[in-house]
């Protein structure tokens, strides 16, 4: 992935904690001369391996198991929301007119080698990681145990592990920061204003940096 330089995120942290908050990553595989890719939410394991392991499941009945071998690389991508940036936002335009459309987004790229696995241990771990992250905004959280035993084993039968051991990540966080405090305020602002809060206040963050 392309990144200039004042739009890349160094910091492990950060783009872990961007995983976290947007798990449904795109699995991109490369098999037989051909390109796939599948869309499914990830858990992370830090403490597994060097640089940490992603894990997951697909259904049995999706080939991607069989056509892509274990240890094969693979690359996963994760999107942390984008805006639209008018050029009328900055308020140098009005005096200068050098200012054109763009794009802010915030990406993160996971190379890594996969593995799929069908023990039953690794996949209850999967499933239970999973729900124990998803359901613990839920007045009353749903857990595996809450089904009867036969059909969690059947379910079971029915999916294939993901785990794909981290070689390298990458992050991209395109936020304004390559512009002036005043235009990054004003073209964050008019993000919130249109009703993409998560990104406005993202690109607002950066104003503190540059403060700082």
């Amino acid at each position: 992935m392309y990144i200039p330089a004042q739009f890349k995120e160094k910091d492990s942290d950060t783009l872990f904690q961007m995983i976290e908050h947007y798990p449904l990553g795109t699995l991109i595989t490369h098999s037989e001369g051909a390109l796939d890719a599948i869309h499914i939410p990830f858990e992370i394991n830090r403490e597994a391996g060097e640089a940490g392991f992603l894990i997951a499941h697909v259904a049995r009945a999706n080939p991607v198991w069989r056509s892509v071998a274990n240890g094969d690389e693979v690359l996963v991508v994760f999107r942390g929301g984008d805006a639209y940036i008018s050029p009328n936002w900055y308020p140098s335009k009005q005096q200068t007119h050098r200012q054109v459309p763009t794009w802010n987004y915030r990406a993160v790229h996971v190379r890594g080698q996969i593995t799929f696995r069908e023990d039953e241990s690794f996949l209850r771990d999967v499933v239970a990681r999973l729900t124990k992250t998803h359901e613990s905004t839920q007045p009353v959280p749903w857990s595996m145990e809450d089904a009867p035993a036969d059909y969690i084993s059947a379910m079971l039968k029915a999916i294939v592990g993901v785990e794909i051991k981290i070689l390298q990540i990458t992050g991209a966080m395109k936020l304004g920061q390559n512009k002036n405090a005043v235009d990054l305020r004003s073209a964050g602002e008019n993000v919130i204003n249109s009703g993409n809060e998560i990104m406005g206040e993202a690109m607002l963050s950066h104003l503190k940096i540059k403060d700082s």
